[in-house]
């Protein structure tokens, strides 16, 4: 057993966005930092690794931020890592509709004034400025109501437009999901100008961009790194969280000790149950393929009429995202394969059999981002009085992305080292 420490420290459990980002900005304030972390490699969902199958290095997953995403912002810059994301200078979203074959770009302007949907080549072809003002709409607060409740699910520009951005936001079927997180998503960026919404992909790597440069950080401030650690039990005393159990002892919280939880909300179930939280999930399937796209292929094209939202073209693979995707679950991966290249193949204009193919399922990627769940997210505070949680399924007021779970990790933060 470790015994209290003469200087007050913070456990931050979890290492994934959400407790990087929660052990970064103590760090920053000089606060001594104990991360544990029960995988062996930190970055939770958003984790990098080398693939034996196509020999090379890998993302999990596809994960997008925008260039208005200011908790995206602060972190990259607090661990030095301001560089390490890349995307066209410009919001400009490329679409492929795969049963007409025709192509356009939706290019919002840059300013606050949107109006570019006065323009016919910004817009989805086919739509007038009256078939956008359901972002209007959505940008008021509707508590508890889904998006169907609020606005028309159907027409042009919500089939060729709204409904592939929502599903890719929110890893909900978006007719059923809440409008205030749509909602929340719209005003902070696309309300606010193309400016905020450039979309950037991590570069090379997410572990390259999100996650090394944070451990270094936190190694060079001297904060206490254990990986392959997981937290098995707590005790609690009173209104406070006495000791926590990991596989390699226990460590006795101090008078002034505080406990990040930055985990799954199904962790924090099995450790604090009288702690609410969502429990309905939906999973995301990605698909990364060994094939070298043409110099000149586009970043990230939507795709309307196919199985996945997006496909990417990297220097050395095509990669799709497939968003609220349980019923994929449980196809075969080759069947997969196939499926998922013909995408490939449609909006790049490829022919012959599906190259080596990793497909990623995430079965639990996100919780259910619906009026329901979204009333189950707790806040941050707890109520034991050295206990603070983190994650993107937190009351962030935003879907389950990197913005919110980096976002929750700084709320947390500031709560551990306020007086109560």
């Amino acid at each position: 057993m470790t015994g209290s420490p003469t200087t007050a420290r913070v456990h931050v459990i979890g290492a994934g966005l959400a407790g990087l980002s929660a052990a970064v900005a103590l760090a920053d304030r000089g606060v001594p930092v104990v991360l544990s972390e029960a995988a062996r490699q930190a970055g939770g969902r958003c984790r990098s690794y080398r693939d034996t199958l196509l020999d090379m290095v890998i993302d999990n997953g596809n994960h997008l931020v925008l260039s208005g995403n200011p908790a995206v912002g602060r972190y990259l810059k607090a661990i030095g890592a301001q560089d390490r994301l890349t995307g066209p200078k410009e919001a400009a979203f490329p679409f492929f509709d795969r049963d007409s074959g025709r192509r356009w770009t939706v290019r919002p302007n840059d300013g606050p004034v949107p109006w570019w949907v006065l323009s016919p080549g910004r817009r989805v072809p086919g739509t007038g400025l009256g078939d956008y003002l359901a972002l209007l709409a959505l940008t008021r607060p509707h508590p508890d109501r889904r998006i169907d409740e609020v606005i028309s699910c159907q027409g042009v520009a919500w089939e060729k437009l709204l409904r592939p951005l929502l599903v890719s936001i929110l890893n909900t079927r978006p007719e059923e999901a809440s409008a205030d997180l749509a909602g929340a998503v719209f005003r902070e960026t696309l309300m606010k100008g193309g400016r905020q919404t450039w979309p950037r992909i991590a570069t090379p790597s997410l572990a390259a961009a999100f996650v090394d440069p944070a451990l270094e950080r936190l190694r060079r401030g001297g904060a206490d790194i254990r990986l392959g650690r997981p937290l098995r039990a707590v005790t609690i005393e009173g209104d406070r969280l006495a000791t926590l159990a990991f596989d390699d002892g226990e460590d006795r919280l101090g008078g002034q000790d505080k406990v990040i939880f930055a985990v799954p909300p199904w962790t924090i179930t099995a450790l604090l149950p009288q702690v609410t939280v969502p429990d309905d999930f939906h999973a995301i399937v990605n698909a990364h393929f060994r094939a070298v796209p043409a110099a000149d292929a586009r970043l990230m094209v939507g795709l309307i009429g196919g199985t996945a939202e997006w496909v990417f073209a990297f220097p050395d693979r095509f990669s799709v995202t497939v968003s609220a995707a349980d019923r994929l679950l449980d196809m075969d991966n080759q069947t997969l394969t196939d499926m998922l290249w013909q995408d490939v193949a449609a909006v790049h204009d490829l022919a012959g059999a599906a190259p080596s193919c990793r497909i990623v399922k995430e079965k639990r990627a996100t919780f259910a981002a619906t009026p329901a769940q979204d009333a189950r997210r707790p806040a941050a505070r707890t109520p034991w009085a050295n206990a603070f949680l983190a994650g993107d399924w937190t009351a962030t007021g935003l879907p389950a992305t990197i913005e919110g779970a980096l976002r929750s990790g700084e709320t947390a933060a500031a709560l551990a080292v306020t007086p109560r």
